[in-house]
């Protein structure tokens, strides 16, 4: 047998996420698929570096799985992609150690969030950035963001709908851009809770709008409480972006 890495891109606009769940549409599904289809029937459980919610894209998702075929890295690339779907893409293969985790392994994650920030929505781009017709303050964002740059308990940022006990994570950057009317907000850290990444901006367009004030994010990190934190932004704005292992 042996250990294959992939890195893949998916649109998540059709799936109900990358996890295989009863009813709907998933990432993992579609692979898995392509996957029997290569090894003749035979069932190839695939493992992902994380989940993502429905709606929600990936640039640079990370998983594994173990095959007893012998192709060149090559060929895999190639040969999955013309049995997957049109949107979901293999965009690399890697041979790994068989000791390698997609999931347990990551030391770091990346991901971007899109904001179309105009007076009217773009109708080329309502499925891939989020649309918000007020203009939005760069700088007092900015300075919201300044204050969650490191370790911190983010339980106010989390859903409660999480198992997840410990809720302590280290966000290592987290940098606001201006494309023409498209604000890009990325996001750098050791790991992110379960609708972290979507709170988190839903805070911040509270503050960019001057509903909040960006000084208020300490006092929310302190109350580890999570109706302090601003609302759960829609999921098609956000991509996870790149995974990064030791």
């Amino acid at each position: 047998m042996q250990r294959i890495k992939m890195t893949i891109s998916y649109d998540g606009t059709a799936f109900n996420g990358y996890q295989i769940q009863p009813n709907g549409r998933t990432v993992q599904e579609e692979v898995q698929r392509a996957l029997k289809q290569m090894h003749k029937g035979q069932m190839i459980h695939v493992t992902g570096s994380g989940r993502t919610d429905a709606r929600v894209h990936a640039a640079g998702q990370v998983i594994h799985f173990d095959t007893p075929l012998s192709i060149p890295l090559d060929n895999w690339t190639r040969a999955l992609n013309t049995q997957l779907p049109a949107d979901v893409r293999v965009l690399r293969a890697e041979a790994v150690s068989e000791d390698f985790h997609a999931r347990y392994h990551v030391v770091r994650k990346t991901y971007h969030y899109r904001v179309n920030n105009r007076v009217a929505s773009d109708v080329f781009r309502r499925n891939y950035a989020v649309h918000e017709a007020r203009e939005l303050d760069i700088d007092d964002m900015r300075m919201a963001a300044a204050h969650l740059i490191g370790e911190h308990d983010f339980t106010s940022f989390c859903s409660a709908k999480t198992d997840v006990k410990d809720k302590v994570r280290t966000i290592y950057r987290i940098d606001i851009e201006k494309e023409n009317d498209e604000l890009i907000f990325t996001f750098e850290g050791s790991g992110f809770l379960y609708n972290m990444v979507r709170i988190l901006m839903g805070t911040f367009l509270e503050v960019g709008r001057g509903d909040r004030q960006a000084d208020e994010l300490p006092s929310i990190l302190e109350a580890q409480d999570r109706s302090m934190a601003g609302k759960t932004a829609p999921p098609h704005g956000l991509y996870l972006w790149e995974v990064s292992y030791s």
